[in-house]
């Protein structure tokens, strides 16, 4: 039995189950704290009710870049859309990296099949890791790589999944989690 402690928290869960919804809940809870939280998050770009890809943006900065899009020309594809690696470097990859020197709670949504395209965005991810902040992240459910499986066996990570029964309560209970860590940290 391990005495690491699980400063690290990764949703994961089916598509649409409201990983975000959890994460975006659980920042608003450690900004009202006066918590810094950088890194990116991901969401949805939708024309007309429809999903057409998925926007990154900065959380520090509040910058925003396509992460992937029916509409590129260039770059990986994942299903239907194209990963647009400049973005996610540009603004994913960099967000991550600030928020380890400014940041007291780094966000990385998601690690999955998109961002797994790009090199910078995994080193980034590996030194938020080995970085003393914590890491509230989302990991894609099925993703079976070198660094999603690093995640998943790292002592010092907890994964939670989400799922109808239990995502309303999750913002409250990993929000009062984060805010411990935070505060053991200063200590």
């Amino acid at each position: 039995m391990s005495n690491t402690v699980k400063r690290h928290i990764f949703l994961t869960g089916s598509p649409k189950i409201g990983k975000t919804t959890v994460v975006l809940k659980v920042i608003n809870h450690l900004r009202e704290k006066n918590v810094k939280v950088g890194g990116m998050i991901s969401q949805e770009i939708l024309e007309r009710g429809i999903r057409v890809g998925f926007k990154i943006v900065d959380l520090l900065n509040n910058v925003e870049g396509k992460l992937a899009h029916v509409n590129c020309v260039s770059g990986p594809r994942v299903g239907k859309y194209r990963v647009c690696l400049e973005d996610l470097e540009r603004i994913g990859a960099k967000a991550i990296l600030s928020a380890c020197e400014e940041a007291d709670v780094i966000v990385i949504d998601e690690v999955g099949p998109m961002e797994l395209y790009s090199e910078p965005f995994k080193k980034a991810v590996s030194k938020a890791l080995e970085s003393k902040k914590i890491v509230f992240g989302t990991i894609h459910w099925r993703a079976k790589t070198p660094l999603t499986e690093m995640i998943r066996r790292r002592e010092d990570v907890k994964i939670v999944e989400v799922r109808y029964d239990n995502r309303n309560a999750l913002p409250k209970i990993i929000s009062e989690e984060i805010l411990e860590q935070v505060k053991r940290l200063k200590e």
